[in-house]
This record gives structure tokens, C-alpha cells and sequence, in this order.
């Protein structure tokens, strides 16, 4: 078969997969994966560098579909290629427990870089794993040994480049000048509702450009000539992001379909599969047809693959031999291994170090730092209010991400799935909420990011109730998979962090303060070393024995639990103080841990800074909760916390009141 036609075949079977996909699971976007089959091509066959038979192959070029609903495309050209995926995959698109989801998940189909879907978030997280490459790069090449050296790849729908995150992100990369990033803008005039001139009027050229990147048209997306050329001028630009503006046309050889709405998240329908593959000269109506010499062509990857990788492994021992102090060091923070005595030289704070966990937090980094290198970060113009800069890091390891709360996110979660380092970004707990479709997606990507969330309730004061987060903490506490940490003292912050690093399977976030707080005597009160447990007994009944209620909450609001339990004490009451730093880590303690924290049958009062729904559970239906469900107020915090009731003397109050009902005996 002469090039041109067997090339034209081996674009038709990705069209005609992801017809037939879409169409069987009754679901799902075709068109697009049909305008962008010929760029498919080009990249997988003449450009990226990967090997199906390593997916996670150090040195490969990373790919991140940002368009997540136009997954057939990837998964067909997995599959093609020869990684671990197969036909029958395919067939089982969108299906419960299958490996090709509605949009692609990383972790669950092999080759899959990030999890994508929600626009934008994917230019995001290709934004990061260039920065990630861009600093691994000078900390371990060395003359005559280039093993970090792969570039980063993303193709970006007109949705992509709507949404706030995407500009967040490129303005970053443009004025980082990542050199080995490259993107792709399905440039085909298609939105859901119908053609983008509908709300979209942006030169997309000049935006790019004035971020700082190398910007090239290809006026036709099915010439394979000019994709190419595009590419490799790309590549040849060193010292700024490119983006390629590829034009095409949606659902491309379908004859009613073409150029139109529908066919961007629905299936063709089965008439219009069957004039489609007649219109592309398909050689049968077959669903999920592969040609045999197709198959093959695509497949030839595996050998491209091979040798790419071993020509790698032969630099890769060659740079072993010379640099093995060096390998070895990029072989463990590859592997995700802490070095030994991390957390050698960890603080200790003693009742007179009271301070902000915010700057409890600072130290705490500092004093990790110089042993744990591979830890980087920085905050969105608040280095300074959040305490993450590293002192002596210099820009290898305190970035500035400016005021781009969205876009941070996503570039964190990048660096993150590129691997080889340990990252952290901060802001002002309230601007969580710019961040969260990033957090929830680190959170369903299982990805070890860690958040430092200072200023986190009303104790911020006279900034008002802008700046004051209320709802936040229950609003992170709900996503699956995320840890939130919010530390009642110093001690604890050491112990926040420690469990930060120490945790897999999901972000992290520390939850700190603006204001100063005591320091709990740890020679009168348990240690610190209980935060990992989620929620300890602090203060217990002198001599034993059973409470009569539970006093117990997080973070600053800590300290009125103790003033509580000491007043109610004196009082002659049998009282048990607990903190409850982490209510994610105290819910994964056994049964028989938790009760013997809170004690089946005892009333419980319960304090936090914030809404209360986090604490149903654990209060019970006859504890109290003081909380807050207002928005907070402008003034001094001490004056926010008594104006809002959250003090030692409402505490006692809610503790008398249950006492009073309760049957507990004295």
C-alpha cells in the first residue's frame, strides 16, 4: 500500500473507533477525536517520544489531553500505538469498571498523564510538568549527559482556552519561558452551544503571543505536511512555550454532522456512522474494525519505543558510572522514597513560644528543607503572609506563582504527575475556593500535593468577613480522598507536617493561623505525636475513670477547650479535653480507638471557627456544637470571637447545659 493511502487508513481507524465507541456506549463526544485523527498521527508516530511497553519511561515526552472529552482520541491512539490497552478497552467505553472512563483518569488507563475533563485543567497540569522538567534538568544533567530532556505536550479545546485557568497557567509558562512546552489549539469553531463566534472573539494568535510564546497557524488540520513542519519548528524554539493553532472541523467526514454542534457531545447516530464510513471508503460497516495494515503501522511504535528508551538506558549508565552520587539521588526522588532523617532536625517549641501556626509552619519548612530537596513551592503573592519561602532556596525551590490562585493549583498537580518532586503551594484559606476544581481533581488522581491554607477563620479580624473563611474547612473536609490538618499549636504544626510528607493517596492541607496562639504545655498535657492519629485526649479526668462530658475541636479554638476544662475542673467536674487536629485521620482509627476517645454515651461539645458540618458525626444527637453559620465581621478577632460567641465561658455554658440533662453519674 503506497504511504500516502495506508497513513490515510491508519487516521480513518482512530475516526471510525471513536464513531464506533461513542455510538455503542450511546455517549460520549466523537467529533472532535475525528477532526484531530490526522494530528494523532503525526505526534505519535513522528514526534513524541514514549515506549508503549513503559509507560512510565523516565525520559518520555509527556502528553496531556486538556480536552478530556475527547478521550476516544488517546485511548484509540493507546491502543493503536500498543500500550497495555485493548480493543476490547475500547468497546467497553464508558462502562462501569472499564479502562476507558468518560474522561481519562491517570492511574487507570496505562499512558494516561493526567486526570482531564474539566477545561483548562489540563493546560494547566502540561504547565507544570514543564516547570517540573525545566528544574530537573540543570540539578542533574551534566556535560555529555542530557537524561532529563523530554518535552511536554498538551492539545487544548476553544473550552480550554475560555476558561480563567488556561490564562492563569499560559501567562505563567510564557514568562517562565519554558522553552519545552507545546501546545496544540483545536482551533474548529465548535462549543456545546453551537458555533463559538456565539460568545468567543478572542485572537487567540495575539493573546498567546503577548504571554511570550511562539505561536504558528496550520490552516488545514488534515495536512500531515504542514503538522509536521509545525511541530518541528516547535521543538526548535528553545526560549519560549509554543502554541500551534490547528484548524478543523468537527465530526470531519460525517455528511450531515460535520462543522455542527451536534456532534460535539453526542453520538453521530447509527445512520450517520454507516454514511460517515461510506464517505471515508471504509472497507466495511463493522463496528470496531481495525485493518490489519493499520494495526501495524501503528504498532511499529513498540520498536521506535524500544530504542528510544534503550538509547536512554545506554546515556543512563553511562551517567550512572560517572555521576553515581548523582543517579542515585535522582533514582530515589523518582521512586518517591524520603531520604534518611528527613525529620532529623525538626523544632521543638515550648509554653512560651506562642506564635501563628502560619509562622510555626515557616519554621517547620525551613527546618525540613535542607534535608529534603526535593520539596518546592511557593504561594500566589503571599510568600510572605504564608511563610513558604525557603530561606537560601533561591528560584530552583521558592516559586512565585503570582496572584493566579486556579492556575497554581493546576501547575502543582503537574509537577506533582511529573514526578521527581515534592510540591507545596499556599494562599489565604478563602481562596481555596478559586482552587478547588484543582484540589478535587489531586484528590481523585490520588496525588500528593501539599495546600498551606493560612488566615483561616475569623481570627484574621479586621480584614472582615471577605477574607474570613466560614464555610471552607467543611467544604475540603467533603471531597474524597483529601486530608485536612488544622493544627491547635506549634507542636502540632510539627506533627502536621511530618504526617504532610509522610502521607500518600491524596493532597494535604494545612490549615494554620494569622493570629498568635499559645503553646500547650506538653509536660501538663499528652504530646503532639496524637495529631497523626486524627483526635487525642490532650486533658483526661484526674484519677481516671469516666467523663462526664467531652470537650473537644481544632486549631486556635484548642485553647478555649483547655480553658474550659480547667475551669470546669476546678468546678469539681469530670471533664476530657481532646483535640481533633485531622477528623479524616480519626475516622480511619479502629472503633475501639475512637471510643476510647469519645466514649460511647458521654456528651460531647464540639468548637470550631467555622460551619458546623463537619462535627455532626462526632458530636452525636445530643452533643453541641459551637460553630459559626454567619459570615464573620471587621474588627479586632478578639472582639469577632466574643461578638460571634466562641469563648471560654460559652464553652462551660454548652458543657453545663448537657451536664445538667445528661445522666451520667457524678
Amino acid at each position: 500500500m503506497e504511504t500516502r493511502a495506508l497513513e490515510q487508513l491508519c487516521i480513518n481507524t482512530v475516526r471510525t473507533l471513536a464513531m464506533d465507541a461513542v455510538q455503542q456506549a450511546e455517549s460520549g463526544h466523537p467529533g472532535t477525536a475525528m477532526a484531530l485523527a490526522p494530528l494523532a498521527y503525526v505526534l505519535w508516530q513522528r514526534h513524541l517520544r514514549y515506549n508503549p511497553a513503559n509507560p512510565d519511561w523516565a525520559d518520555r515526552d509527556r502528553f496531556v489531553l486538556s480536552c478530556g472529552h475527547a478521550c476516544m482520541l488517546l485511548y484509540s491512539a493507546l491502543y493503536l500505538s500498543g500500550y497495555d490497552l485493548t480493543l476490547d478497552d475500547i468497546k467497553q467505553f464508558r462502562q462501569w469498571g472499564s479502562r476507558t472512563p468518560g474522561h481519562s483518569e491517570h492511574g487507570l488507563t496505562p499512558g494516561v498523564e493526567a486526570t482531564t475533563g474539566p477545561l483548562g485543567q489540563g493546560t494547566g497540569n502540561a504547565v507544570g510538568m514543564a516547570i517540573a522538567e525545566a528544574q530537573l534538568a540543570p540539578l542533574f544533567n551534566r556535560p555529555g549527559h542530557q537524561i532529563v530532556d523530554h518535552y511536554t505536550y498538551f492539545l487544548a479545546s476553544d473550552g480550554d482556552l475560555m476558561e480563567g485557568i488556561s490564562h492563569e497557567a499560559c501567562s505563567l509558562a510564557g514568562h517562565l519561558k519554558l522553552g519545552k512546552l507545546i501546545g496544540f489549539y483545536d482551533d474548529n469553531h465548535i462549543t456545546i452551544d453551537g458555533d463559538t463566534a456565539l460568545t468567543f472573539s478572542d485572537d487567540t494568535a495575539k493573546r498567546f503571543e503577548a504571554y511570550g510564546w511562539h505561536v504558528q497557524r496550520v490552516a488545514d488540520g488534515n495536512d500531515l505536511h504542514a503538522l509536521d513542519s509545525a511541530i518541528g519548528a516547535a521543538k526548535g524554539v528553545a526560549d519560549q512555550p509554543s502554541l500551534i493553532i490547528v484548524r478543523t472541523h468537527i465530526a470531519w467526514g460525517s455528511p450531515h454532522k460535520q462543522d455542527t454542534a451536534e456532534a460535539h457531545g453526542a453520538p453521530l447516530g447509527v445512520e450517520e456512522v454507516k454514511l460517515t464510513k461510506q464517505k471515508l471508503g471504509w472497507p466495511t460497516l463493522e463496528p470496531f474494525y481495525v485493518p490489519d495494515e493499520a494495526l501495524a503501522q501503528w504498532r511499529r511504535a513498540r520498536e521506535r519505543g524500544a530504542r528510544l528508551e534503550a538509547e536512554w538506558r545506554k546515556t543512563w549508565a553511562a551517567y550512572r558510572q560517572a555521576h553515581p552520587d548523582l543517579a542515585a539521588e535522582l533514582e530515589r526522588r523518582l521512586a518517591g522514597r524520603l531520604p534518611d532523617g528527613w525529620d532529623a532536625a525538626l523544632p521543638a517549641f515550648g509554653p512560651k513560644d506562642a506564635q501563628a501556626t502560619r509562622a510555626a509552619s515557616g519554621r517547620v519548612l525551613n527546618a525540613i528543607a535542607p534535608k529534603l530537596p526535593e520539596l518546592i513551592g511557593g504561594s500566589a503573592d503571599l510568600a510572605g503572609s504564608n511563610n513558604t519561602d525557603i530561606k537560601g532556596g533561591g528560584p530552583s525551590r521558592n516559586f512565585h506563582f503570582g496572584v493566579r490562585e486556579h492556575g497554581m493549583a493546576a501547575v502543582v498537580n503537574g509537577i506533582l504527575l511529573h514526578r521527581g518532586f515534592i510540591p507545596f503551594c499556599g494562599t489565604f484559606l478563602i481562596f481555596s475556593d478559586y482552587m478547588r476544581p484543582s484540589i478535587r481533581l489531586a484528590a481523585l488522581s490520588h496525588l500528593r500535593v501539599i495546600y498551606v491554607f493560612t488566615h483561616d477563620s475569623i481570627g484574621l479580624g479586621e480584614d472582615g468577613p471577605t477574607h474570613q473563611p466560614i464555610e471552607q474547612l467543611a467544604a475540603l473536609r467533603a471531597i474524597p480522598n483529601m486530608t485536612v490538618i488544622r493544627p491547635a499549636d506549634a507542636s502540632e504544626v510539627v506533627e502536621a507536617w511530618r504526617a504532610a510528607i509522610l502521607h500518600k493517596g491524596g493532597p494535604v492541607a494545612l490549615v494554620l493561623t494569622r493570629q498568635k496562639v499559645s503553646v500547650v504545655d506538653r509536660a501538663k498535657y499528652a504530646p503532639a505525636a496524637g495529631l497523626h492519629r486524627g483526635g487525642y485526649v490532650l486533658a483526661d479526668t484526674p484519677g481516671g475513670g469516666k467523663p462526664e462530658v467531652v470537650l473537644m475541636g481544632t486549631g486556635s479554638e484548642v485553647e478555649l477547650v483547655l480553658g474550659a476544662y480547667e475551669k470546669l475542673k476546678a468546678d469539681g467536674r469530670r471533664l476530657r479535653a481532646v483535640s481533633m487536629p485531622c477528623l479524616e485521620y480519626f475516622a480511619q482509627q479502629s472503633q475501639s480507638y475512637r471510643d476510647s476517645v469519645l466514649p460511647p454515651g458521654v456528651p460531647r461539645v464540639a468548637i470550631e471557627a467555622a460551619a458546623p458540618q463537619s462535627w455532626y458525626r462526632w458530636v452525636g444527637e445530643d452533643g453541641t456544637i459551637l460553630g459559626i453559620e454567619r459570615f464573620g465581621a471587621s474588627a479586632p478577632y478578639q472582639r469577632v470571637y466574643q461578638e460571634l460567641g466562641l469563648t471560654v465561658d460559652r464553652v462551660v455554658d454548652a458543657a453545663q447545659r448537657l451536664l445538667a440533662t445528661s445522666r451520667a453519674p457524678r
